[in-house]
């Protein structure tokens, strides 16, 4: 891959660079954001960017890491310890499963409820396992729960806890002093960088330096480009990309995001969180779809609403976009560069659009209700039908009608799609290492519909396109997919399982879209292995 970094744009992108990258040079925002310039967001984003603006700097300020971690890993290895699992969830596990799968080496990253997945990592390696435990708050309720399974499953194994856990989290969080208290080895991250501008802190570096990334090459390739970043300059690549991906005029608020050889293995699944979460707010924003390749019906035959973002290894190809009508960016450059690249980009995309790109206000209201339901969880409703193993739910309106089956419930919310703006939102909280055709069912939707489709494995998506659902324009449907756990796992010292945390996420979640007034179908399997062909079916 070439060191360079480079944005290249045609059509509307092109044309939203032409206009806006100008009056960012001359309001000088690259070097005032180098600065850490709170002000430029407006007086109200004023208070959280002023202790969110730390990641601009962090190609240096990072560096005392790299031989802790490594004196860390080296220790670990002699004992024999040399597979890392990581318990996070958001930025706090996208980023390093993105450098870990770039690098080539293996990470197994749990940031899931279903207890079907958390019994299988629990069972993998236990003996040469340590577990890196991060969050932010100190308080996430996924990580805790995690956590609590592996304290219990070493202590079962006769294995000191201490010993094989590395708790990442910001100084006198709850998590911090509790594990320092303990015993645990504990790393503070930089409390002024939030969660999903925080690849470059120890959230991103710890997991993923002990998995034996090269976390110092990854800073280096963001220090390369630091300078090029801060430039007040109309070349400057972060201020080209945020502008062709928030100015285009009338807004393309759908942001297609298709790899074409990059080699930055799940990239578009990191700047998706980023993007989604920084942006969806205030009934605006940018809705990320990733797509698998340049057969994807919104890259074939993008909607109006669309501008197609091309990951690759050389944008000196000009036959990689249109000549003319669309909207077309292509980026290229090394991992660390376009790590930095993108928060830089999503900084000038929240002043174009006039939003704070640094609080995530829905997302703690659907925290908020998950919290609630395991509290007092409510007896579950009755299914408005049942087909086979599968019962149908249906919030946020009346839309459902006389359906009978899954496939006419189906029918029936993808009538409320709004076919010039609309969007589906496929989510599903099931095993996601779990072997399936679930996520083609995003493809055939979008075939289906002639619209923009996402999907977002739960409760993964709420810590990223879960902002955007609740925030962003009220142009989506939602198709939900829970399933009975094989077997559940409980929650050590919690008087919940985590078959009840999944069900509560979910269901917090529905019912906040739907107080949103967002159409909703809940589609539960009672037997995963029954029911999943009929889903399938029904939404292909």
């Amino acid at each position: 891959m070439t060191a360079a970094l480079e944005v290249v744009a045609t059509g509307a992108a092109a044309d939203a660079i032409s206009s806006a990258v100008p009056g960012l040079v001359e309001g000088q925002f690259a070097s005032r954001l180098f600065a850490r310039d709170a002000t430029l967001w407006g007086a109200e984003a004023e208070p959280e960017a002023s202790i969110r603006l730390a990641w601009v700097d962090l190609h240096r300020t990072s560096r005392p890491l790299l031989g802790e971690i490594a004196a860390l890993r080296s220790e670990l290895n002699d004992e024999g310890v040399d597979h890392v699992v990581l318990c996070g969830m958001g930025g706090s596990s996208l980023a390093p499963e993105v450098i870990c799968a770039t690098g080539g080496v293996e990470l197994t990253v749990l940031d899931s409820s279903d207890p079907d997945q958390v019994r299988a990592a629990l069972g993998d390696r236990l003996e040469r396992t340590v577990v890196v435990v991060s969050s932010k708050s100190g308080s996430t309720v996924e990580t805790d729960s995690q956590r609590r399974a592996y304290v219990r499953a070493f202590e079962d194994a006769g294995i000191d806890p201490s010993r094989r856990m590395v708790i990442v989290t910001d100084p006198g969080s709850p998590l911090d002093e509790q594990s320092r208290e303990a015993g645990f080895r504990v790393v503070n991250a930089d409390p002024q960088v939030g969660g999903r501008y925080s690849a470059l802190t120890a959230f991103g570096l710890v997991p993923s330096g002990l998995a034996g990334a090269d976390i110092a090459a990854l800073l280096e390739d963001a220090d390369a480009v630091a300078d090029l970043l801060a430039e007040d300059d109309e070349g400057n690549p972060g201020l080209r990309l945020g502008a062709a991906i928030a100015g285009t005029q009338p807004l393309r608020d759908k942001l297609v995001i298709v790899d074409e050889g990059s080699g930055l293995v799940g990239f578009a699944d990191w700047a998706e969180q980023l993007i989604a979460e920084s942006t969806g707010k205030a009934g605006t924003g940018l809705l990320p779809v990733v797509v698998t390749d340049t057969a994807a019906p919104e890259v074939a035959l993008p909607p109006h609403d669309v501008t197609i973002v091309r990951l690759t290894d050389d944008t000196d190809d000009e036959d990689r976009l249109p000549e003319s009508g669309g909207s077309d960016v292509s980026v290229t450059g090394a991992l660390g560069a376009q790590l930095l690249l993108w928060e830089v980009a999503t900084a000038v995309a929240g002043q174009i659009l006039g939003i704070n790109p640094f609080d995530q206000p829905d997302v703690e209201s659907a925290k908020k209700a998950a919290r609630q339901m395991l509290e007092g969880p409510p007896k579950r409703a009755a299914a408005d039908l049942v087909d086979g193993a599968v019962e149908v739910r249906a919030l946020g309106g009346s839309w459902l009608d006389d359906a009978n089956t899954v496939g006419e419930a189906v029918d029936r919310v993808l009538a409320e799609l709004d076919d010039k703006t609309g969007y589906v939102a496929v989510m599903a909280y099931l095993d996601r290492t779990r072997p399936t055709d679930l996520e083609d069912v995003r493809r055939r939707l979008a075939v289906r519909t002639k619209r923009p489709v996402t999907f977002g494995w739960g409760p993964r998506f709420l810590h990223s396109t879960g902002q955007f659902h609740k925030g962003g324009p009220p142009v989506g449907v939602y198709i939900q997919i829970t399933g009975e756990p094989v077997d559940d796992v409980a929650v050590p010292g919690r008087e919940f399982s985590f078959g009840t945390l999944v069900a509560a996420q979910a269901a917090g979640d529905a019912r906040v879209l739907a107080d949103h007034g967002r159409p909703v179908l809940r589609l539960h399997l009672t037997d995963v292995e029954a029911g999943l062909p009929q889903v399938l079916e029904a939404l292909g």
